[in-house]
């Protein structure tokens, strides 16, 4: 079971996955390089800004999933990696070609999404009876 994870991009899918499982117990730490808004999904309880103190399960934004895969890999608190972007494409090749151990990389799309962007419109049930592809 998942205890800790870590979500990079706190936006609408990244804030929806941060509150549902915040619901079910697990300690979230929130990252975005939009500071506002980790700021909105923390306080609608989507997780913490606080740096973790050991190993995670991250969540990151397509563009950057292979840049952040390779740069979390560094540092260390990772142990897998799951994108939830609509594109494959760009972050299996990024994946591929900046992370030291792409295998750790599980890549799915979860059909869900809203007609509104960002943490505000972020819902736990989002993903809920979703199934990856």
């Amino acid at each position: 079971m998942i205890r800790t994870m870590a979500i990079v991009g706190t936006g609408l899918i990244g804030t929806s996955v941060g509150l549902a499982a915040a619901r079910h117990g697990v300690t979230v730490h929130l990252r975005d390089t939009d500071v506002a808004a980790a700021r909105a999904a923390a306080a609608l309880g989507a997780g913490v800004l606080e740096h973790p103190e050991g190993p995670v399960d991250p969540a990151v934004p397509p563009s950057h999933v292979g840049t952040i895969l390779a740069q979390e890999q560094r540092r260390g608190p990772a142990r897998r990696f799951r994108d939830v972007a609509s594109v494959k494409a760009g972050p299996v090749a990024g994946a591929l070609r900046h992370a030291a151990g792409p295998a750790s990389c599980i890549s799915g799309h979860p059909p869900a999404g809203r007609e509104r962007s960002g943490p505000l419109a972020a819902r736990a049930g989002l993903l809920t009876g979703q199934h990856g592809c």
